[in-house]
């Protein structure tokens, strides 16, 4: 069985080590197969009982060395002692074959144990292989069939947690609670190798630095950089509070410019319109701006239907007018009375008799986002009632340029109607309140009319730009509405702000017409 242990210790061989069996025989190499192990130990055994056969024969050709010699003694004591009785010669024979019996009959012993050894070995070989069922084992770059570990490695194996294959010699990371193979530890973003000396975490993910910053942290939406550290290491940004846009903070002090509309910020990769008076406008509320008096003369009937509507129309004729900023503020200076959203007006409900300048047609874009070719007159307007003309700065999208309209038309219908000397928290909240409410409204038809328009088929294209836009809207200004309406209930003026949340919370608990007569009567709103 001794030749059946060496195959047991060969296959625990882990690299380039060097053991010896018997006599001058050195085992350096690991066999191709478990054939050529079994091929190896017969061979081996076979040759331990070579010698072993040999120590036999030699062990009798010194027995009879011994007998010559002991032969040759006697002859030579023989002569004096020629008067030894034949009787010890004989019994010297005798000993001497009593003495090669034995020594024969161990040989053969020994040969057949050795013979019944063999026998036994190489049918317990033929079962071991014949269990195993299997063919060469794979070979690994050091030629042995098992896969090497370094010294410094315990016992046991190291799986990679990416390939889920064992990690035999060589380099290996331990990070993230796990070993890995260098090759198998990769960028969630970019799916290749981490080799740098640190690296990012996500989501349990590991990420380059770089392609980490790339993912997650914030860009500027106006300079589209990396929004930059404060003092403090930490990352500062300004949003938008309804659009969430995100910004660097010195855009705030930078003169970026905003959309006059929407108030978003002009991105440097996108170019907003300029407007004559030096306003811009973005491309998105430029699609549906109205930009002179006589377009905007169709949404104006509308707001006068919507008044109608709710029991409450003006019976005079006032003019309204689409004027350019400077003729707003040029009519606001001259009104005596009334009360103006800072830091800008966009609509004004006049008193007095005035010379206004409207806009008859509509500019058109020329080089560089610049509006050209505008065409304005000067109009006169005479006093015939409490209120002479409402005038609306241009260029704004429809929906604003609508709420704007109904705010002071709500003006001109308290003027009319004998509701003298509010305060401006009372006035401007129900004017926000009628805002707020055609906003309500509009948005509510358009959806209607939406799902009316799917089942039925377009009448006619000729219809004029004015009653398209009030067709189906675009996704963006549906967000633009809901922005509008925003903006008046995020008001954070005493008299716009506050006096909407009022007024408005009234309005919802004991109706319109009821508010408006207990503000006739009181000159508050009811709580």
């Amino acid at each position: 069985m001794g030749w059946l242990t060496k195959i047991l210790k060969g296959s625990s061989y882990k690299g380039h080590s060097h053991r010896k069996y018997g006599h001058d025989r050195t085992w350096d190499k690991p066999r191709d197969s478990v054939e050529e192990d079994v091929e190896f130990a017969k061979a081996l055994s076979l040759s331990e009982l070579d010698q072993k056969g040999k120590s036999v024969i030699e062990d009798e050709s010194e027995s009879e060395d011994d007998e010559q010699f002991a032969k040759v003694e006697s002859d030579s004591d023989e002569q004096p002692t020629r008067f030894q009785s034949d009787d010890d010669e004989k019994s010297a024979k005798v000993q001497s074959d009593d003495d090669e019996k034995p020594a024969k009959f161990q040989n053969e012993e020994d040969e057949q144990s050795a013979k019944v050894q063999l026998e036994e070995d190489e049918q317990l070989a033929r079962a071991l292989q014949e269990s195993l069922n299997m063919g060469s084992p794979p070979r690994y770059d050091n030629g042995s069939i098992f896969q090497p570990f370094p010294f410094f490695m315990p016992a046991g194996y190291r799986i990679c947690a990416g390939c889920k294959l064992e990690i035999g010699h060589g380099r290996y990371l331990s990070c993230m609670g796990a070993v890995w193979h260098p090759e198998c530890f990769r960028c969630r973003a970019c799916n290749l190798p981490i080799t740098d000396y640190e690296y990012s975490m996500s989501g349990n993910h590991p990420y380059h630095k770089s392609c980490y910053k790339e993912q997650h942290h914030p860009r500027c939406d106006v300079c589209k950089n990396f929004i930059p550290t404060n003092s403090a290491g930490l990352i500062e940004y300004r949003a938008h509070p309804f659009w969430l846009q995100k910004y660097c903070p010195s855009h705030e002090r930078d003169r970026t410019p905003r959309c006059c509309s929407c108030e978003r910020m002009e991105p440097r990769d996108t170019r907003y319109l300029l407007l004559d008076d030096g306003r811009k406008l973005c491309l998105e509320c430029l699609d549906s701006a109205i930009m002179d008096t006589h377009e905007c003369q169709p949404l104006y009937l509308e707001i006068q239907d919507f008044y109608e509507g709710l029991n409450m129309k003006v019976k005079q004729q006032v003019p309204m007018l689409l004027v350019e900023r400077q003729a707003l503020n040029e009519a606001m200076e001259g009104e005596k009375n009334g009360h103006h959203h800072m830091p800008e007006t966009r609509g004004l409900c006049l008193s007095e008799e005035q010379t206004v300048t409207t806009i008859l047609r509509r500019p058109k874009i020329g080089a560089g986002y610049r509006m050209i070719d505008m065409v304005t007159e000067p109009h006169r307007l005479i006093r015939r009632c409490e209120v002479t003309a409402i005038l609306v700065l241009y260029g704004l999208p429809r929906l604003l340029t609508g709420s704007i309209l109904a705010h002071e038309m709500m003006h001109a219908w308290l003027r009319l109607n004998g509701y003298p000397n509010l305060s401006p928290e009372v006035e401007e909240g129900i004017c926000q309140v009628l805002a707020h409410m055609w906003l309500d409204a509009e948005m509510y038809s358009t959806s209607s009319s939406d799902v009316a328009s799917s089942s039925t088929s377009s009448s006619s294209s000729s219809s004029s730009s004015a009653s398209s836009k009030k067709g189906k809207r675009s996704d963006f200004e549906k967000k633009l509405g809901d922005f509008f309406k925003h903006q008046i209930e995020s008001d954070s003026s005493t008299a716009y702000g506050e006096g909407f949340r009022i007024g408005n919370k009234a309005v919802l608990k004991y109706d319109l017409r009821r508010t408006l007569d207990h503000i006739r009567l009181t000159g508050s709103f009811p709580v």
